[in-house]
This record gives structure tokens, sequence and C-alpha cells, in this order.
């Protein structure tokens, strides 16, 4: 191999202007027919059109309107044309989401099924193709006793999980050409070592036929300079195989919260005349996440972290979530300084995942095994199941360096025979798939243990516990000595409050159940940064979400009130009440007065949260800036000042002569190290 330095203009130009090249992509979100499938009263089954017009996906049925209830089989029919192929040619069709059970044919061929709502998957199509061509899509979104997710919760045969479950094609379709081979993904892992580091890129290849040529392989660094470049030669026989290729950098940048910094790795498949026939490239970061002490550490240095769930939901696109929805929501919970999520029952949406490399947030994505039985655990279909889902999860993030750890289930029957050996099964399956990322699981029965190893919890690499003192879990004053029994038992556990908040069911009406939550959120965060084992804590949740459980007497349907935003992201009380309890440092601002009685000057005092509090994380390269601004929000003084972590930042200035009498105020704004705002906080003079 030959290692190199140097800028991309020159690599490009003297040895891999074949990077451009890549697998045609043909995008198939536009053009489709629906109808529904509905039974007769004769017992026959007919495939019932909705609506004239052809629908676009990412679709959902049953968002609203007359299939709001239907649970069963939605067609799926396009047309498309395809230009000549080159012989060699292969093709597949992509699916990013299908909600959840799906079966496809292309030109009257059945090519493939799936299972599982929220993870992608292909088909090699080659065989069926031809110029003009159609697909015929059946999904299927009722649940069973052995669906991941499916009825069963708690044991209870026709009890729902408690999100909705949205219909369809629900993320993009799209075609890609490839040539004879084709590069399947890339799994990329890093070591460490001071300003150095080791990355092995482990490279899937599907060759149609046998082959022989190299892989060139290049690292572009956060700069976008080329830090390294590879090639190794390949002898593949025809189907898929594993080639792994070993880069050495130097003067790295790390990944962290603030600083999240990103690379990307080209590969390239070259035949014997240095032709590219594929290439492929994927984004990755250099970060040590470690649990040392019963403490989280990113490269080295203690966090504690704080954030929120979010499902994938609302009145306008339901599952079937677009760049506008999604950028919205996590933008606004970005804004309140999360750092960590699960961020749902389920794998987030690839866009959301790529959000959380680029704005410094871990991630402990989760399959949705939810309150499940144990007869469901111990079920050996259902462990199967569990697994494909687990492995697509995987295959699908385990690149982002947002990712810090896979979790199994939640809420399901981990104090039980069956649920223990569930739980060491899919924990071994993960470790020979990803072995350097801790597995657990979220319990919320952890108080009731008599011992440890009542719980499969006792097996994981830490702890996620739900916790709803002030509902479910007991009275408020309960939450004390249960996290004095959890300690005890797990005494070297590292713990994350996967859940807590209110759900609005323990209240008469909405705006007693908010300003319920307010109170747990002012009450229980404090309370849960004294317990120094606990790593992090993650309000449940962002917005109402729709579901089929925890209703008001009378209510059939809706959305379940647990936000701080409502379905329609209007901001409740508990949204600003979350804002100031969770915000990274403590600032005092204060006027000093002239004889007068007006004022003639002002100080504040920045000081970073501690060990002992959270969120904790250092605030290095952060600002602040201040400013004073009249009745007209115009600003006729300003100025700034970079935080020093861990000591206080204190500013002492004048207030600028004016002729004007009439109020002002001052804004003071800690700033992130790319320049969002992180707080903000303002006093009147008046």
């Amino acid at each position: 191999m030959k290692y190199a330095r140097c800028t991309l203009p020159l690599l490009v130009l003297q040895l891999c202007a074949s990077v451009a090249h890549a697998a045609d992509r043909i995008d198939l979100n536009r053009g489709w027919q629906f109808f529904i499938e509905e039974e007769l009263p004769d017992g026959a089954i007919r495939q019932a059109p909705r609506g004239t017009q052809s629908i676009d996906v990412p679709h959902t049925w049953n968002r609203a309107g007359a299939d709001y209830e239907h649970l069963g089989t939605g067609w799926y029919f396009r047309h498309f044309t395809l230009p000549k192929l080159p012989s060699n040619a292969t093709v597949q069709l992509h699916f990013g989401g299908t909600f959840y059970k799906s079966r496809v044919w292309v030109n009257g061929h059945e090519v493939g099924s799936h299972e599982g709502g929220y993870t992608a998957y292909s088909f090699d199509v080659t065989p069926h193709l031809r110029a003009e061509n159609s697909i015929s899509m059946a999904v299927d979104n009722r649940p069973g006793m052995y669906t991941i997710p499916g009825f069963g919760a708690r044991g209870a045969p026709d009890a729902w999980y408690d999100w909705w479950a949205y219909g369809g094609i629900v993320r993009d379709v799209w075609l890609e050409i490839h040539g004879p081979v084709r590069i399947e993904r890339q799994f990329i892992r890093s070591k460490l070592d001071g300003d150095k580091a080791v990355v092995i890129n482990r490279v899937s290849l599907t060759s149609s036929r046998a082959f022989k040529g190299k892989l060139r392989t290049l690292v572009i660094d956060p700069k976008g300079t080329v830090h390294s470049f590879a090639d190794v030669p390949v002898s593949l026989k025809a189907g898929s195989q594993e080639v792994p290729i070993t880069m050495r950098l130097g003067e790295i940048r790390r990944w962290d919260l603030d600083h999240p910094n990103l690379y990307r790795i080209y590969v390239d498949v070259l035949d014997r005349g240095d032709h590219s026939i594929e290439d492929a490239s994927e984004t990755f970061g250099l970060r040590e996440i470690t649990i040392r002490d019963r403490h989280l550490l990113i490269n080295g240095q203690r966090v504690r972290l704080t954030g929120m769930t979010r499902h994938a939901d609302s009145p306008w696109e339901g599952l079937a979530e677009t760049r506008g929805t999604l950028s919205h929501d996590w933008e606004d919970m970005k804004s309140l300084n999360m750092t960590i999520t699960r961020p749902v029952h389920y794998a987030p949406d690839p866009w959301a995942a790529s959000f959380a490399d680029t704005h410094g947030i871990l991630l402990m994505p989760e399959i949705p095994v939810w309150q499940a039985s144990e007869e469901q655990l111990s079920n050996p279909q259902y462990l199967e199941l569990a697994k494909k889902q687990m492995r697509e999860l995987i295959e699908q993030y385990g690149n982002h360096p947002s990712v810090f750890a896979w979790s199994v289930m939640n809420e399901s029957a981990a104090g039980t025979p069956g649920g223990i050996a569930f739980f060491r099964a899919m924990r071994d399956y993960i470790k020979s798939l990803d072995p350097e990322r801790p597995v657990t699981l979220a319990d919320d029965n952890l108080p009731k243990l008599n011992s440890a190893a009542e719980s499969a919890a006792n097996g994981a690499d830490f702890l996620m516990m739900n916790q709803y003192f002030g509902a479910w879990h007991g009275p408020r004053e309960a939450l004390d000595p249960a996290l004095d029994k959890v300690d005890r038992l797990f005494p070297n556990k590292m713990v994350i409050i996967s859940e807590f908040g209110f759900p609005g069911i323990f209240a008469k009406t909405p705006q007693e159940a908010d300003a319920t939550r307010v109170s747990i959120i002012r009450e229980q965060l404090p309370l849960l940064a004294k317990r120094d084992w606990i790593a992090g804590a993650i309000l449940w949740c962002y917005q109402d979400y729709k579901s089929r459980r925890y209703f008001w007497p009378g209510q059939e349907q809706g959305y379940l009130e647990h936000g701080i935003v409502d379905e329609n992201r209007q901001r409740k009380p508990s949204y600003f009440a979350w804002a100031q309890t969770n915000a990274p440092a403590h600032l005092d601002l204060r006027w000093t007065k002239s004889a007068d009685g007006n004022p003639a000057g002002f100080t504040f005092t920045l000081t970073p949260n501690g060990e002992k509090e959270m969120p904790y994380f250092p605030l290095t390269g952060y600002r602040v800036s201040w400013q004073l601004v009249d009745t007209e929000n115009k600003a006729f003084a300003d100025g700034g000042a970079l935080v020093n972590p861990p000591g206080a930042l204190s500013v002492e200035r004048d207030v600028p002569a004016r002729t004007s009498k009439s109020a002002f105020k001052l804004v003071i704004k800690l700033l992130r190290p790319d320049g969002s705002l992180a707080m903000e906080r303002s006093l009147a003079s008046q």
C-alpha cells in the first residue's frame, strides 16, 4: 500500500479522477397508484382505488380520512421506463422503509418480501427488467403476537403498542444501476492513539462474475484535505465477499458534541485498466466513547447529557415524513441543548442520524420490542425476527459517529428467565456484528427487583431506566428511594434515565397535565443530577403523537398528550421550563444604578455547569455576546468574550450616554462554537 497526504484537487487530478463515477440512481417517488384491499360481503377481495390522481411517496394511507382505521393491505403500482443498459449491468430496487410487511413484484415476477417498518432494504431485479416496466407492491400494517412491534404488551393478547400503525411506503423508493461489481456497504471502525488513528474499513462486495482489479480508497478530513489513499488488489468470485482495508491517519480531528468533525472515505472499484466500474462513499467520525467508573466519557472528557425522544409523527405526514418536518423538529430539539436521545423505539430516518452526526448528538437506536411478554421473548421465531431487524439497524447506522450504543428492547419481560435468555442471545449477536459498542435495554422495573441477577439488565453494558414517578410508577416522593435501591442493586453500572416526564392522562385536562409536567421537570432533573452514576436523562417526549392507548375516559382516538409541544408543534409552558432547566450554564445579570436610580452600567457572570449538574459538558469554544437594545430592538452597544471553562466569565460595562430616556434592555447570548444559540437571558432597565 501507498500512503500520502495532499489536497483534494491534486489527488483527483493525479490519482483518482474516477471517483466522480457513481452508480446511476433513478428516483421513483412520484407517480404511484394506490388501492386499498377490501373484503366484500361475500368474502371476495377487491382492490379499491383511492382517488384518480397519482400519489407520491413517502405515503401512508391511515394518517386521516376514510382509511384512518384501516388495518390490512394497501397496494401500490408504478410504471417506469429504462434506457438500454450495458450487458453487464445489475439493477437494485431500493425501499427506504415500508410499514410493515411487504411483497414486491416487478413485471409480474415476485422479487422479494420484507418484514419490519423502519429500515431500508433492496432486491436485485436485473433478470426481470425490460424497456417498459411495472412495480406492484402489497404492504400490510396489521400487528400480530409475533410481529415487531406487535400485540401482547404486558402479556395482554390484544394490547397495542402506544404509537400509530402507519401503513404504506413511508420512505423513498429508487433504482440503482451498477456494473458487474457492486459495493453493498462499508463497515468503518477506528483505533485512536493521541493525534493518530488506524481506520479499518470492511468493504462488502457483490460480483456477478469473476473479477480481478483493485480497490482504491481515499480518506478526506473535515477540512477537505486528503489524508490517505491506498490501492488494494482484489480477486473476486461470483457472489458476495468482504475486503478489509486499513488506513493510517495523522493529525486527526476528533468528533465530539461541539466539534462534530466528519471524515469521508471513498472506495473505488477499478478494473485491470484502472477504469472505475463502481464507487461509494461514507462519512465517519474519530472519537472514543467510554464508560469508566460509572461515568460516560467522550475522548477522555466526562460528560452528563440530556435530551428528549421524538416519535416520527405529525398530522400532516404521519410516519411518511419529509425533510421539512424532520428539519424543523430536530433543529428545535437541538436548540434545547439536546446532546443524547434514543431517539425512540425504532430506527430514525437516515436524515435524522446524519443530523445527529453533524450537530453532536449521541444516539442509542433501538428495535421496536416494546413491552413484550415472556411468551413472546421465548419464541424462536420472535428472536430470529429481532436479530434480523437488529442486523439491518446496525448495517444501516453502524458508521454514524453519533451512534453510541444499541438497545434491544423497551419495558419488556426482562425480569423473567425467558427475557434474560432473549437479551443475552441478542447481546451476543450484536457483539458479533459490532464488538465495540455497548449493548443495553430500557427497563421500568429496576426498583422492583430483589437482586440484580433477577433481570436481564445485569448483563447490559450500562442501564437504561424508565421512570415515571408522579404517574405510572408511584408518587413523586418515591423516586429518591427507588434510585437509592437501583444504586445498591447495580453498584458497578452506569445509568441513563431513558424516559421521564408526565403523561397527560394522570391529570384532568391538558392544561393541568402540562402544569404538572413543568413541576416534574424542575424537580426531577436536579434530583437525578445529584446521583453521580447517572450519566444522562432523556425527557419523554418532544411532541404529542397519535396512539391507541392512554386516553382520557370517553376518548377513543387522537393524540396522546405527553409532549412539550402539541401535535401541531405549538409550544406548551413545559417547553420553556425545559429550556430553562436544561441550560448548560448559569447566568447572573445585574444593573449598577446611578444616583437617580437609572442603570449606569451592568455586570453579568456566566458559570458553566459543573460535574454535579445536568447537563454537563465542556463549553470549549463557546462565546458570550451582549447587547443593549432600545424599545425598537435596535442595539446601541454590544460586545463579547470567549468562555474559558471550567471557570466563570464575569463582565462589567458602563451604559453609554443616551439622549433618549426610554426603556432598554440587556440581552446576553451564549453561542456554541458554530455560532448557534445555546441559551439567552435578558434584563429590562425598568
